[in-house]
């Protein structure tokens, strides 16, 4: 899939060397083909990553993807130069009178906290009411997902007794959803995370369906029955050395965190990863775009008069 991508976006130069089918402006403009409109909310503190990591996941399809980055008013970030916000991110105001095909709303590293506690929760709720009128299909990643299970179900989050880091056997409960087609019926993916939600609170609310979970991690993928809402509960599009950075950083905080799970070669925390979940990565970000984007988005995106 080609990607429009601003042409000095930082992640661009790094998925150029992947040989990601990468498409500025000005090419994307000469081609008679509407993209789909993605707008991606990036709540994670290290936000060149996330944009590197997004932007390879949507990669595999022959579908043109235009990806337009938003970022809070009500909270400052203070591990991304506000020179890369002002350049690359608009605010909610700005987009607020347009319509999306599909939206993403990544994690947070807030999950310890109460949802009403996150200083910027007000203008979240406001940005997830919104998108179910104007967005075809949300995309809800880690703390994202926990954050719009709650919001949309009243679906409560508990907390772990210790992290959960680290890469995790996976079993498709639900073979019918076009969502998860051509997954095996074992997959792998990463999760990482202090809080979790629970099967059973999933399967109490009739709107939604449970369409993956695994044995030691939990719930890893659910969706509302009409296909809007997304929740993923782990962190498909998350690079080979993600976790490693992650252990390592809170290994020098003190931390004393556990080696992350069936990640490391002999359990090394000093080996090169290895990574194996990249197809799983695509699969679920292909059918997502294909599904539950393309197939019923509007050809015509209306703007609000």
């Amino acid at each position: 899939m080609p990607i429009k991508v601003q042409k000095e976006l930082p992640a661009r130069a790094i998925l150029e060397t992947e040989n990601i089918f990468i498409m500025d402006e000005d090419r994307a403009m000469s081609q008679d083909i509407r993209p789909l409109e993605i707008l991606i909310l990036n709540l994670m503190p290290i936000k060149e990553e996330t944009e590197t990591q997004l932007l390879r996941a949507l990669s595999n399809t022959p579908l043109q993807v235009d990806c337009t980055f938003l970022m809070l008013s009500t909270h400052v970030s203070k591990n991304t130069s506000s020179s890369h916000l002002n350049k690359f991110y608009i605010r909610f105001k700005e987009v607020r009178r347009r319509k999306f095909d599909g939206m993403i709303i990544t994690g947070a590293p807030v999950e310890n906290m109460e949802f009403e506690e996150v200083n910027y929760w007000q203008e979240l709720s406001e940005i997830m009411e919104w998108s179910k009128t104007h967005v075809t299909s949300t995309f809800h990643i880690c703390w994202g997902a926990q954050a719009g299970l709650y919001y949309h179900y009243g679906i409560r989050k508990y907390p772990r007794r210790t992290k959960l880091s680290g890469i995790y056997n996976h079993k498709v409960l639900d073979r019918k959803a076009p969502l998860v087609r051509s997954l095996n019926d074992y997959f792998l993916a990463p999760h990482s995370r202090y809080t979790e939600v629970r099967r059973e609170d999933i399967e109490k609310v009739p709107e939604l369906v449970l369409l993956a979970e695994s044995k030691e991690a939990g719930v890893f993928l659910a969706m509302s029955r009409d296909g809007r809402q997304i929740f993923v509960q782990g962190h498909p599009e998350y690079d080979r050395m993600t976790l490693n950075n992650e252990y390592h950083r809170d290994l020098k905080k003190g931390l004393n965190p556990e080696v992350p799970y069936n990640y490391y070669e002999n359990d090394d925390p000093f080996e090169i990863p290895v990574l194996t979940w990249r197809n799983t990565s695509n699969t679920l970000y292909t059918n997502w775009l294909n599904y539950y984007v393309y197939q019923v988005t509007p050809y015509l995106l209306n703007v609000e008069e």
